[in-house]
């Protein structure tokens, strides 16, 4: 396509039309906007098709012209850059990071039309991802043509962190030479992070200071003009800059930072999957929630007040677990499972003490008391399963009626398994999964199909997650085992563990049963839908009440990975916690914690792809949706390709050394884009079993 076949109409960059996104683009807009502002902006002018911009000059005189004033007086004697600038880019909504062309160092009249061209023909490429509801129909592209700067330094500039969520912060990726080196990700440049009073926090990689590309003479600059254009468009931009053999700093591009990271409240819990994921691995659909870890939530309350390990104050305030994503989550500090943050002051608070000193008559006469009080709990649970008559001869309101029992008695087992790990002795060797793993030998080696060794053998039921769906088949036995010696052998915390199970198990059963009655007549609620209600709403749709109004609406949870050890919530996403020690070779660029199969983008695509590349090439955006993570051996966090991960919410991890290597196709992966770190995931021989299970069988 060539200029001479289109009426394009020429719009100064200080005229004042230039400042509508609608006419020039948001790109162009902006840089009209900061000009008017006084911020050092090159002179230029955008070209835009003749109907939307009546009033300005219109045809191929009128676009020679604009050219030649802004090339000189001879043809070749100044270099231009010919830019997108479309309506769907640097937007509030989307910034379509590299997504579109441009060209630079266009010398001479054939050079510029041709960039023209090329900017103009992008727009067909490239269809918006998201766009502003203002925005025209059509392409929906401008071009803004200006002198090509040579910077001697350039860069990204951030004004507020948007790896970290910190607006006191400003994050600056600086080169030798232009930003486009940067923003097309082939170079990592030295990362800077600086406070709002231009003090260096940090530099990656770490810099002589002697010999840094910016010091305090270019910081000062650039920290200012982060200040200045923040004020002028009413938030923290994302900005590029260059410095000019002179010194002068010129701004280049400025937009809306559209992936910013959210920090997590002063105060938010610390979380973790950790000492409730062997009961409850999987990703729980809401009525699993609410049989399951509402009881053990209680349970584990019941058992911190008695212990006096936490205030009733603070267990009434927050429950001890909860589901993130669809996973059962616990606060880690409630439960122990990490030390205090402050254990100095916590010395020096009475309270504390005094709580566990009122508890410790209660917890002494509970230790003696417990085995009975086990004793007898058990004895009750095993009783009541074995009167339970078969699902399909109970009436419907037995069938609720066995289900909020055992949500009852799953409380009282919970509280008391978690009393007995803290008070008694556990015995050496002898697990419910230990059990079952030798019972499983025994009978796989007589030839008993699944169905009839559950039946037979009840405990077996230790190797599979409960869940309302129909229950997986028993994994292959893996080493050696012992042999077994009867449930009766158990010590008292196993033998709970175990009858926790047991009344998961009879749950699931009567609530298949009862979705197989309403899945037919008027109702039509099968289980797949019955598991999106909550316990409550399941009772009143079993009296008669109707479905909830937005029941229609409900979707299933859907497995979105892993979740970190330790991590806090903010708006109800996930964030690492930093880890302690070393910090990793690579860089965070955000988007949170991720977990997946490696993929180099070529091949087929595995059901979770961490796409794995050398640099951060634009042209891999195709690839972004639905990718579980991107680790990248060079590149910067403020690169373009960084920036549309972001917008995807994808983790991702910069600089990281070597990651093709390390990383083949295939490999499971964790990636962190907070901290930068990738680890490989340990996948045991039998992931199938839960962790207890495992640890028996490698004895």
């Amino acid at each position: 396509m060539s200029i001479d076949d289109l009426e394009l109409a020429v719009v100064p960059l200080d005229a004042p039309e230039a400042q509508d996104p609608n006419l020039t683009g948001a790109k162009a807009a902006h840089l009209a906007r900061a000009a008017v502002a006084g911020l050092p902006v090159l002179p230029g002018f955008v070209l835009v098709p003749a109907d939307r911009a009546p009033e300005a000059p219109t045809g191929h005189k009128a676009v020679r012209g604009a050219w030649q004033a802004l090339a000189g007086a001879h043809a070749s004697a100044r270099a231009l850059v010919v830019r997108s600038s479309s309506v769907y880019e640097d937007t509030e909504y989307s910034s379509m990071a590299g997504r579109f062309e441009s060209v630079l160092d266009a010398r001479g009249w054939e050079e510029f039309t041709a960039a023209v061209s090329t900017v103009l023909g992008s727009a067909r490429r490239v269809r918006p991802l998201r766009q502003s509801p203002n925005a025209l129909p059509g392409d929906g592209m401008a071009v803004l043509v200006q002198p090509m700067l040579r910077s001697a330094v350039g860069g990204v500039m951030f004004g507020a962190d948007p790896v970290e969520g910190r607006t006191d912060r400003i994050l600056v990726s600086a080169v030798r030479g232009g930003p486009d080196q940067l923003v097309d990700g082939s170079t990592q440049g030295v990362r800077y992070q600086l406070t709002r009073r231009g003090r260096l926090v940090r530099a990656e990689p770490a810099e002589a200071r002697d010999d840094r590309l910016l010091p305090h003479r270019r910081t000062a600059p650039l920290v200012a003009l982060a200040k200045k254009t923040e004020r002028v468009f009413g938030s923290p931009q994302d900005m590029e800059f260059g410095f000019d053999a002179q010194e002068r700093l010129w701004l280049f591009q400025a937009r809306p930072i559209t992936a910013m990271a959210t920090r997590p409240p002063r105060g938010a819990r610390l979380l973790g999957p950790g000492p409730v994921a062997e009961t409850l691995p999987s990703v729980l659909q809401p009525l699993e929630e609410d049989l399951w870890v509402t009881p053990m939530s209680h349970g584990l309350t019941v058992a911190l007040d008695v212990a006096g390990a936490a205030s009733r104050r603070r267990l009434r305030k927050v429950p001890v677990v909860t589901t993130v994503q669809g996973r059962a989550v616990a606060d880690l500090r409630l439960l122990g499972a990490v030390p205090s943050r402050h254990p100095f002051l916590e010395r020096l608070n009475p309270a504390p003490g005094a709580r566990r000193a009122a508890a410790a008559w209660r917890v002494g006469r509970l230790r003696r008391a417990l085995p009975l009080l086990a004793v007898d709990l058990m004895a009750d649970v095993d009783r009541a399963l074995a009167d339970f008559p078969p699902p399909r001869e109970m009436l419907s309101g037995q069938l609720l009626d066995a289900v909020g029992w055992g949500r009852k008695v799953l409380s009282a087992l919970h509280a008391q398994e978690s009393l007995a790990g803290a008070l008694l002795d556990g015995g050496r060797g002898a697990t419910a999964a230990g059990e079952a793993l030798a019972e499983l030998a025994e009978g796989r080696a007589r030839g008993l199909q699944d169905e009839e060794l559950v039946q037979r053998h009840p405990v077996l039921l230790a190797l599979l997650p409960p869940t309302l769906a129909d229950r997986a088949p028993l994994p292959a036995p893996i080493g050696r085992t012992a042999l077994p010696r009867g449930v009766g052998a158990l010590p008292v915390r196993e033998g709970l563990r175990l009858r926790v199970r047991w009344v998961q198990e009879m749950q699931a059963r009567m609530v298949r049963e009862l979705a197989r009655r309403l899945g037919v007549g008027a109702c039509e609620l099968g289980l797949s839908r019955l598991v999106l209600l909550r316990w409550e709403e399941l009772v009143r749709v079993a009296r008669g009440d109707g479905l909830p109004a937005d029941f229609a609406e409900r979707v299933p949870r859907t497995d979105t990975g892993v979740l970190p050890d330790e991590f806090r919530l903010a708006a109800g996403v996930p964030v690492a916690e930093p880890k302690s020690g070393p910090r990793t070779p690579g860089q965070g660029s955000g988007g949170g914690f991720g977990t997946g199969t490696a993929w180099d983008g070529q091949g087929e695509r595995p059901d979770r792809p961490v796409l794995v590349v050398r640099f951060l090439d634009p042209a891999l955006a195709p690839l972004l949706p639905d990718v579980a993570g991107l680790v990248a051996e060079t590149g910067s966090p403020l690169s373009h390709l960084a920036l549309l991960a972001r917008e995807y919410r994808i983790p991702t991890a910069v600089g990281v050394p070597g990651a093709t290597e390390r990383f083949p196709t295939g490999t499971p992966l964790a990636v962190d884009g907070g901290t930068g770190a990738v680890t490989v995931r340990d996948l045991p021989r039998a992931a199938s079993l839960p962790v207890q299970a495992r640890q028996e069988s490698a004895r």
